[in-house]
């Protein structure tokens, strides 16, 4: 497989620098984000790329002689969020990432499904957890309409650029799980939208990622390593979608996810945590899932990220790095 590291973790440095890591891990490729929910850190100059060659190949020029690529771009962000300075920046943030990946030699593009309001006039989004009444299905009908024009226009958009869209299989999105992915190209007909397996996601709603790959089988067109630890003390009190977050004052650190909406602090008593590759399953585990993702395609890439707050930036990529490559070995053996 070949495997490398999303570079959210790195933007606390330069993009050389960030290579420099990324090589010295014994990985090969870095992920870039290009908008969405985090800014694009190191790709500051999209739009002189998209314009002039003589900045692309500038740009490209950083990775010459490094032995580290990109390894596809990164906008995850909701382009369906009832509010326009949300949902009308990610969404254009998806389609010139598109464009930029064309234009850098890329095929993959990762990104959310979105989530819409739960009605045409509604100014925040609506995450249905269980549509048991009535009214909960029409709100579900209602976003499925908006999910399916918006991602039919970007499949048939990504198909003229030659790329394929990687959605996150991530909660608080319209498409979280397998049986939404079959819905959402059976709606729209999709050829070049598929998913980014990232596992993390799936352990904490119970979920069998090796399984999932399976299932869904060429779909799956890129993949993240990410690791999830339940906590069983306070799994078996307060279940999986325990809602005990704390805002985040003006005053603190805070990450914006556009618009006026900030991300809250971790749950103090948290019934699961995100964690490095090995702190959650085992390297044998690992093994399975990148066993899985090379029965699809032998060359996909498999990029860490990292969000162990346990553990330092490079600390936490050092420890998940030494996991997947014995991964990889083992499969290789």
């Amino acid at each position: 497989m070949k495997l490398g590291v999303y570079n959210a973790i790195l933007h606390d440095r330069s993009l050389p620098e960030a290579i420099r890591v990324v090589r010295e891990l014994g990985l090969t490729g870095i992920e870039l984000n290009t908008g969405g929910f985090l800014p694009p850190t190191h790709i500051p100059n999209r739009e002189q790329i998209l314009e002039s060659d003589a900045a692309r190949d500038e740009f490209l020029g950083l990775f010459e002689g490094t032995g580290v690529r990109i390894a596809g771009l990164n906008c995850n962000g909701n382009p369906l969020h009832p509010k326009p300075a949300i949902g009308e920046a990610h969404a254009e943030d998806v389609r010139r990432s598109i464009r930029l990946a064309e234009r850098l030699g890329q095929d993959r593009v990762v990104t959310m499904s979105g989530l819409p309001g739960g009605e045409p006039a509604a100014a925040v989004t609506n995450w249905v957890v269980n549509a048991w009444n009535s009214a909960a299905l029409d709100v579900l009908d209602y976003q499925w309409d908006v999910a399916t024009k918006f991602w039919r226009e970007t499949d048939r958009f990504a198909a003229e650029h030659g790329v394929k869209v990687a959605l996150e299989l991530h909660p608080q999105n319209l498409v979280f799980n397998s049986a939404d992915v079959h819905k959402l190209i059976e709606l729209t007909g999709a050829t070049h939208v598929g998913v980014e397996l990232d596992a993390s996601h799936l352990f904490w709603q119970q979920m069998d990622p090796v399984a999932v790959v399976r299932h869904l089988g060429e779909l799956v067109v890129h993949a993240a390593a990410k690791d999830v630890r339940v906590n069983p003390e306070w799994a078996r009190l307060n279940g999986v979608l325990d809602n005990s977050f704390r805002r985040l004052s003006p005053e603190e650190p805070r990450t914006n996810l556009g618009g006026d909406e900030w991300a809250n602090e971790w749950p103090q008593h948290s019934a699961w945590d995100f964690v490095a590759l090995g702190r959650g399953h085992d390297t044998a585990y690992w093994t399975e899932f990148l066993r899985a993702l090379h029965e699809v395609d032998p060359e996909m890439w498999v990029n860490i990220e990292h969000e162990d707050v346990s553990l330092g930036r490079i600390e936490g990529l050092e420890v998940a790095s030494r996991v997947l490559r014995d991964a990889d070995a083992a499969l290789g053996a």
